[in-house]
């Protein structure tokens, strides 16, 4: 009964904390056609603390979703074109000889800033790529002798596109790794394409206002992190990463030579994590298997190494998730 009692305290407490989330959508929704997953993705990200890779064609409002989510916000952003050219002084910055003072200062570069946006990451060659890595995971910059601390607000959304593969660098999987999200995203509807043609030929965009803070996110944060998750829970999250790893195990005997390497324990905390979030944008003090099932496919998706085997059978990771997800038993 007492647990009941918590719960349907932390169902109030979410239904107060979350009211700034339906002020967020509707903001993107003003300038985001469609694209509702990509929205909810990016929130997503935003409560669990995590970093989002997105793969999608050109002209896919991919920097303009983060853009958009950075002025509903009132923070930060910044936005790093990288290119086969760039240094990593350039994201993370340098060491600068000021003659006035007679010595070095540090310059910082545009890696400091809240929203950080890495457009077409996998055009910049591996140094650079690994210079962006201590900033992701370690939330510092080492720059020349002195480290320096990054916002406690810090997230990476990187984009890649997955047509042109000349002159790019597949990203190296400890990188990856370190996506909480891949989202794949799609084309819009064609009542969202009559509409986006409509609004473009129109004039401008419509501008947003912020609607919330920086202060308020790390305050839903910690609202987040008290989200319920029963052990029947977790023991679902661990069944579905343990079955990227061992299929067989879980009567996916065929599923076996396709799997080069399953997910990571960063896989399952990712997967935790982000039911939590998916379940307080819902207005839930509680994780159901469906906020697991919902997030999956983007928490899994770069996680999974496939084989040869599996390439030359046309086998995609999506696949292999659905096969999972359809076997593992929901408690």
């Amino acid at each position: 009964m007492a647990e009941a009692i918590d719960i349907r305290e932390l169902n109030l407490r979410i239904e107060q904390q979350s009211a700034f989330v339906t002020n967020l959508t509707s903001g993107m929704d003003r300038v985001i056609v469609g694209q509702k997953h990509l929205v909810d993705t990016l929130l997503i990200g935003l409560l669990s603390d995590g970093h989002i890779l997105l793969e999608g064609v050109p002209g896919l409002a991919k920097t303009l979703a983060i853009k958009t989510l950075a002025q509903l916000i009132d923070a930060d952003y910044n936005r790093i074109q990288f290119t086969p050219d760039l240094l990593p002084a350039d994201v993370i910055g340098t060491m600068i000889y000021s003659q006035k003072e007679e010595k070095f200062q540090v310059k910082k570069g545009p890696v400091f800033a809240n929203f950080v946006l890495a457009d077409e990451i996998n055009r910049a060659p591996a140094k650079v790529q690994s210079a962006l890595l201590e900033s992701m995971q370690e939330k510092q910059v080492t720059i020349g002798s002195e480290t320096f601390g990054l916002p406690e607000l810090f997230l990476v959304m990187a984009t890649q596109n997955p047509i042109e593969q000349e002159g790019t660098y597949p990203l190296p999987e400890a990188q990856v790794d370190r996506f909480m999200l891949k989202v794949v995203i799609s084309y819009p509807t064609i009542d969202e394409e009559k509409k986006i043609i409509r609004e473009n030929i129109a004039g401008s965009l419509p501008k947003v206002m912020p609607v919330t803070t920086a202060a308020e996110i790390l305050q839903a944060r910690s609202v987040v992190r008290e989200v319920y998750i029963d052990e029947k829970i977790e023991q679902y999250i661990a069944d579905i990463v343990f079955a990227t790893r061992y299929p067989d195990r879980y009567g996916l005997k065929e599923l076996k030579d396709m799997i080069a390497f399953g997910g990571s324990p960063r896989a399952s905390i990712s997967l935790a994590k982000a039911s939590r979030a998916y379940a307080f944008i819902k207005r839930r003090g509680y994780v159901v298997p469906e906020d697991v099932r919902a997030i999956a496919h983007d928490v899994l998706r770069h996680r999974i190494g496939l084989t040869y085997e599996a390439e030359a059978s046309s086998v995609t990771s999506e696949e292999i998730i659905s096969r999972i997800i359809n076997k593992v038993e929901v408690p």
